[in-house]
């Protein structure tokens, strides 16, 4: 049981890795493009239209899969089948090499009537730009799914890393050079996204020369087994990846959806031109780039829970895969709550800092995203544990809840002239608060050896309170010191924000093993933390 969590641990570990990296990647990626002199506020907006757009098509060919093979594959493997295990790769790989040349086609020649849908017509040559990448995210995600079914994240963090390098390395080039030609904003914004597509292509030679490494290892085909026929495998792979496609698609949709509402009322309730609308979702869209951060360090657990605990209830380890749970649930309260709650009270510099943006409308929606992005997380994760439990459909009932009220309050508060575009970031905040209580409602009811949520929600959320509250305090006082010396612009917020986080940082740190919010058992879940735990004196 012990070398289970730690595989599990393990995974998790190589995905939050290669996650952090990517994120740090993304955002020094879009931090050049969304300033004034490159996208500016209006090509942002186009920019992030055209990913929401990109991220559902995406999300429909694509969502299931993964987690559906991994799943399939563990249990598989779990069972000494490799006959199945081998099946399953031959089986989906052209499946879903057929769905994305469909999606890709799809995108391409219906990119205008996408971005009128939007109510934002700029998006369409960002959109043609980013429809073979949802080909090549079709064919990687068979190989992700593979090898994450043998527990193995490391074809997953590499390709992750190869793609986000040539984003940032192609788009960041790209567009500078689109500026220099003195080319129309969202005509460098769909410059910006070209790097995409073409990570994404390299990263299928990439992960193709992996799998051949791990089948290796495999033992030879049972001759004795008699194979399953390839339409019974495909059934199983799609009554999995189906309910996991619908409820991951939920999400995407009601994104669309609201962002066309809110740019729509903008314009017809609030009667802003395409143009202004255009600038404040840009504005909106800067937020966004902070408040991904961190779903990029829980998403890993999500990933790396699914196999582990669908391969312990194989082997009718139902004690195992509770302890699994409770790990991934306590983890993400440790990663997401201090994020959160720093996020929350230092809004305002790290928008200043970030994007020398000191509006108040800027530092409010990222002190609502700031909140949001801690029930992302738990929504994340509870999400998994349904689904690694086989209440696939249980997860997919969730989802519309949340959806609809996002979309709902979108409608309304985007009309009123008091809240416009601060209508976005409440409907996710109200979404995911929904979602991720619906979820844990759902898992104390139906789940066996379920968390104890109590247990694993109290000391971290009083930890990251104090913590912010420090980290609050020094920056405060940090820049009043320092505006006497140094002035009151945008290198001072950048010089008192990093004093801020790194006494944060420490605040919290301590007070997780004063207070024994992390123990000496949960130490054995991170690489080398029996040592740290006797370095740092955790009992």
């Amino acid at each position: 049981m012990e070398a289970k969590r730690q595989s599990f641990l393990k995974g998790a570990a190589i995905l939050a890795a290669a996650s952090i990296f990517v994120k740090i990647i993304g955002a020094v990626y879009k931090l050049p493009l969304f300033q004034d002199g490159v996208l500016g506020v209006e090509g942002t907006g186009d920019f992030q239209v055209t990913y929401s757009v990109y991220t559902l098509i995406l999300t429909i060919s694509t969502a299931g899969i993964p987690a559906a093979l991994s799943r399939l594959v563990s249990s598989a493997n779990a069972r000494g089948d490799t006959n199945l295990v081998r099946r399953y790769f031959s089986v989906a790989l052209p499946a879903f090499v057929l769905i994305g040349v469909i999606a890709m086609l799809v995108m391409y020649f219906l990119a205008d009537e996408f971005a009128l849908l939007m109510n934002n017509s700029m998006a369409a040559p960002g959109i043609r730009v980013l429809s073979p990448a949802v080909l090549f995210a079709c064919i990687i995600s068979v190989y992700r799914g593979y090898a994450q079914g043998f527990e193995n994240m490391i074809p997953t963090a590499v390709s992750q890393i190869v793609e986000v390098v040539c984003k940032a390395v192609f788009g960041i080039a790209v567009a500078l050079w689109f500026v220099s030609m003195s080319y129309e904003s969202h005509i460098v914004s769909a410059g910006a996204i070209v790097g995409v597509t073409i990570g994404l292509g390299l990263c299928v030679p990439l992960l193709f020369w992996y799998k051949k490494r791990m089948d290796r290892t495999l033992p030879a085909p049972d001759p004795v087994r008699e194979p399953q026929g390839n339409m019974s495998v495909f059934a199983r792979i799609m009554k999995v990846s189906i309910p996991i496609t619908l409820s991951a698609s939920f999400m995407a949709i009601m994104v669309v959806i609201d962002n066309s509402i809110v740019l729509g009322r903008l314009q017809s309730a609030l009667m802003y031109s395409e143009t202004e609308a255009r600038a404040l979702f840009g504005i909106y869209s800067r937020g966004l780039t902070i408040y991904n951060l961190p779903p990029a360090l829980v998403v890993p657990v999500s990933v790396s829970i699914i196999p582990a605990i669908a391969a312990a209830i194989a082997r009718k380890r139902e004690g195992e895969a509770g302890i699994i749970m409770q790990s991934s649930v306590k983890l993400v309260n440790l990663l997401a709550m201090p994020a959160s709650a720093g996020m929350m009270v230092l809004a305002a510099p790290i928008m200043i800092a970030l994007y020398n943006d000191s509006r108040q409308l800027t530092s409010t929606m990222l002190l609502i995203l700031g909140a949001a992005s801690f029930f992302v997380c738990l929504q994340y994760v509870t999400t998994s544990i349904l689904q690694a439990t086989g209440h696939e459909r249980v997860a997919l009932m969730t989802f519309p809840f949340g959806a609809a009220l996002k979309v709902v309050l979108g409608y309304f508060l985007a009309g009123n002239p008091d809240i416009g575009i601060i209508a976005s970031p409440i409907g996710t905040l109200a979404c995911f608060i929904v979602i991720s209580a619906l979820n844990i409602t759902f898992i104390m009811i139906r789940v066996k050896d379920r968390p104890k949520f109590s247990g694993v929600f109290i000391k971290p959320l009083l930890c990251s309170a104090v913590m912010a509250g420090a980290a609050f305090a020094v920056y405060e006082l940090t820049f009043r010191l320092g505006s006497g010396f140094i002035g009151t612009g945008r290198f001072t917020a950048v010089f008192c924000l990093g004093v801020a986080v790194v006494v944060g940082v420490a605040v919290y740190g301590l007070l997780i093993v004063v207070t024994r919010t992390v123990t000496k058992e949960d130490m054995k879940l991170v690489p080398k933390g029996e040592r740290l735990a006797k370095l740092l004196r955790i009992k």
